[in-house]
């Protein structure tokens, strides 16, 4: 019988030798290398996660500063480095979600869903 924290444990390594993440990595360390890099993306990241926080308190954003935002975003894609790590954390997620919804598809039988 397979031992499914196993199997977990064989995903989390595959996903930890990926590509991806493989790129993630080497992306943070150029702009880790680079002060005006790492400056801009610490505060892009600080304010998503201020956003963030006040909407899951349901104070939602007006749209100037999503429109801020999301020119900060496209400000930030200028920078190589920056949009290399954008890339490939956008890929990841696809690929966790891609996980996800396996994982939950092979469920749904359980809750009246079609079988898998």
């Amino acid at each position: 019988m397979t031992n499914i924290y196993d199997k977990a444990n064989e995903l989390s390594s595959a996903i930890r030798d990926s590509k991806e993440v493989t790129d993630i990595t080497a992306a943070m360390q150029l702009i880790e290398a680079d002060p005006e890099s790492k400056r801009m993306l610490d505060d892009f990241r600080a304010r998503q996660i201020e956003v963030q926080q006040r909407m899951m308190s349901g104070d939602m954003p007006n749209p100037e500063e999503m429109e801020q935002m999301e020119k900060l975003f496209e400000v930030l894609n200028l920078n190589l480095n920056i949009r290399r790590l954008f890339d490939a954390e956008q890929r990841l997620s696809t690929i966790i979600e891609d996980i996800n919804k396996i994982i939950t598809d092979s469920l749904s039988h359980l809750y009246g869903g079609p079988e898998q």
